[in-house]
């Protein structure tokens, strides 16, 4: 499981949801669809200090930074090691919040044409991330 910390900059609330948006301690701005409120969620607290939390198979790599797609939550890195499998492959990648990693096919990566060094944008779909205090 990746893990990042930041702070609840906005909640955006909409019935039963909420869009929570997160600021890491590099400025990048991520965001998450939550099934919560302020009114039902203590940790939904605009200035609260929040984990945010997402598995590997979850992210998604580009390996262009400007790829048009509707995927906002993006994060900036450089790998820095492939472990290829038969089927699947593990991809570390370096950023300014830390090492995050991403499971992906190896048809994927071998069609990327992945290699350490490589500079990559990584992306989460806002619905994919969990929170935690």
């Amino acid at each position: 499981m990746n893990r990042i910390g930041g702070q609840i900059k906005e909640i955006t609330v909409n019935g039963s949801l909420s869009l929570v948006t997160i600021e890491l301690p590099d400025q990048t701005i991520i965001r998450s669809i939550v099934i919560d409120t302020p009114n039902t969620a203590a940790y939904l607290q605009e200035g609260r200090k929040i984990n945010i939390l997402f598995k590997e198979t979850e992210l998604i790599i580009a390996t262009t930074v400007d790829c048009q797609i509707s995927i906002l939550n993006r994060i900036l890195g450089h790998i820095i090691a492939i472990e290829r499998g038969e089927l699947i492959s593990k991809i570390s990648v370096a950023t300014a919040v830390g090492e995050l990693i991403a499971v992906i096919s190896t048809g994927a990566a071998d069609r990327l044409s992945l290699i350490n060094s490589m500079p990559v944008s990584l992306m989460i779909k806002q619905n994919e991330i969990m929170l935690s205090s």
